[in-house]
């Protein structure tokens, strides 16, 4: 059964029954860290925590009530801001990305990495949502859009193995839809970041992003630089 929660987006009870099943264990494992989670009440005792578990129970809920494949279980372990651990798991695919810091990232125990494109053009493949692909060629741009991907998570570990040579995220991205594939694509050569290229820090007060772009280090400056001038922000 799908239900709504004030903002719109869709809940199912699998989220509330992951979301229950992986804090209960994790509360097992790591009792010192704090929780951070869609499905669960924030508390502001996270904010006080040097380790704190970083979780999307489902990204990609709307596929997963139409039955499609592309959701995630995404989980990261947080210390001090950013990933040290990033998991985003996806059953119905039997995919399974997993990145631990200054160890690599590997899908289904495979190393991988991001592609080797330098300069966006008509053969980029590009994961991104359709208004905001219309903004990235309005700035210049020219790449192939690929079939949208639901969830986030499974957006940006595309871009880390290779699959998608950049992938964007709109405005109001969370920590849970994105910490646990940022270090996955950190450790693969990528970087996730916003249109000033700073790195992310997660489990602030608030949890919000804005606009991200992911893609090959080598290619996100001139992804960065469109996207800024196209909004007239400085360069």
């Amino acid at each position: 059964m799908v239900s709504h929660k004030a903002g719109g987006s869709p809940v199912t009870e699998a989220d509330h029954l992951v979301d229950r099943f992986l804090k209960r264990r994790f509360e097992e494992l790591l009792p010192e860290a704090g929780w951070l989670s869609e499905e669960t009440e924030d508390s502001a005792e996270r904010l006080t925590k040097k380790l704190v578990l970083v979780v999307d129970p489902i990204d990609g809920t709307r596929a997963f009530a139409l039955g499609e494949p592309t959701w995630a279980i995404a989980v990261a372990l947080v210390r001090d801001g950013r990933p040290l651990i990033g998991i985003v798991h996806a059953p119905a695919l039997q995919q399974t990305y997993v990145a631990v810091k200054d160890g690599g990232s590997r899908l289904n125990g495979v190393p991988i990495e991001v592609s080797g494109i330098a300069t966006l053009d008509a053969s980029a493949r590009v994961g991104a949502p359709l208004f905001l692909a219309e903004e990235l060629r309005q700035a210049g741009l020219t790449f192939t859009l690929q079939p949208r991907v639901p969830s986030l998570a499974m957006r940006i570990a595309y871009v880390a193995s290779g699959a998608l040579d950049a992938g964007f995220a709109s405005e109001n991205s969370n920590d849970w839809d994105i910490a646990a594939a940022d270090l996955i694509l950190e450790e693969a050569g990528g970087r996730l970041a916003g249109l000033d290229g700073v790195e992310l820090v997660y489990n602030r007060e608030e949890t919000r992003h804005g606009l991200l772009t992911a893609a090959p280090r080598q290619l996100q400056s001139q992804i960065n630089l469109a996207m800024r001038r196209a909004r007239g922000a400085p360069e």
